[in-house]
């Protein structure tokens, strides 16, 4: 198809403009370059150094880990070789490592040693502590508080000690076993055997607590009048790990 002459004058006014627009453009881009370029490689640049800072900052934790895993596993074999002095120096400057899980463990085993040795004032508030530091691992806290609840049961009024092992005593925790026995008898002690019983018949069958225990729980079981052979031809009774719970939860749970 032939141009005309107003075909022609529109296509040069539209190769015009985009020309036009081109140089705006560019200009736009070496102008926001003029003003902001300095800034953009100034935050480029502190962002590789945080980056960079945050990868050697790992790498010296990690550093920093391995060698109070090191620490700890020589006091260890001190103690093992009955060198208890210098197993527990070693261990007393790990308690005050910034490792938490490291810090945790030499603290449990000086609170072992010093309740060995008879210092169990001492070696409770050890307990305590490693109970109360959030930044330890849950697992030496829980080991914590059973220590602490255990060496302090005779001494605490009952309820005290069922508070305290709420969050352990019941069917599929860790230490239910433990925890929950002795809110069982603290329990007994308030005279809620109705509370006890199911407890120590849930004892009484979790297979994977030693069996000491497990009998221990059915004589007490059987003596508050709960037939632990036959709990579970009863559905809905005591024969539930949800009968325990409520149980260990002071018959509050819904």
């Amino acid at each position: 198809m032939a141009l005309t002459p107003t075909t022609k004058q529109a296509a040069t006014d539209e190769a015009f403009l985009r020309e036009v627009d081109d140089a705006v453009r560019a200009g736009d881009l070496q102008s926001f370059w003029t003003r902001f370029g300095r800034w953009l490689l100034l935050a480029l640049i502190a962002g590789l150094a945080a980056f960079g800072g945050w990868i050697y900052w790992q790498n010296v934790k990690a550093a920093a880990a391995e060698k109070t895993g090191d620490a700890f596993v020589q006091a260890v074999e001190k103690l093992d070789a009955g060198n208890e002095k210098a197993g527990v120096a070693e261990l007393t400057k790990i308690a005050q490592s910034d490792q938490a899980g490291y810090r945790a463990m030499a603290q449990l085993l000086l609170a072992n040693i010093d309740a060995k040795n008879g210092a169990m004032a001492k070696a409770n508030a050890v307990y305590a502590k490693v109970a109360a530091d959030e930044k330890a691992p849950q697992v030496f806290r829980d080991m914590a508080l059973i220590r602490v609840a255990t060496a302090e049961f005779d001494s605490l009024p009952p309820q005290k000690t069922i508070d305290r092992l709420k969050p352990l005593a019941k069917p599929g925790t860790p230490w239910f076993g433990s925890a929950g026995e002795m809110t069982a008898i603290s329990y007994m002690k308030m005279g809620k055997d109705d509370l006890a019983g199911p407890i120590f018949a849930q004892i009484a069958k979790q297979e994977d607590l030693p069996q000491s225990l497990r009998s221990r729980a059915q004589q007490m079981a059987g003596g508050l009048g709960i037939d632990t052979v036959q709990l579970d031809a009863k559905s809905g009774k005591a024969s539930t790990g949800g009968s325990a719970a409520t149980a260990a939860d002071g018959g509050n749970s819904k």
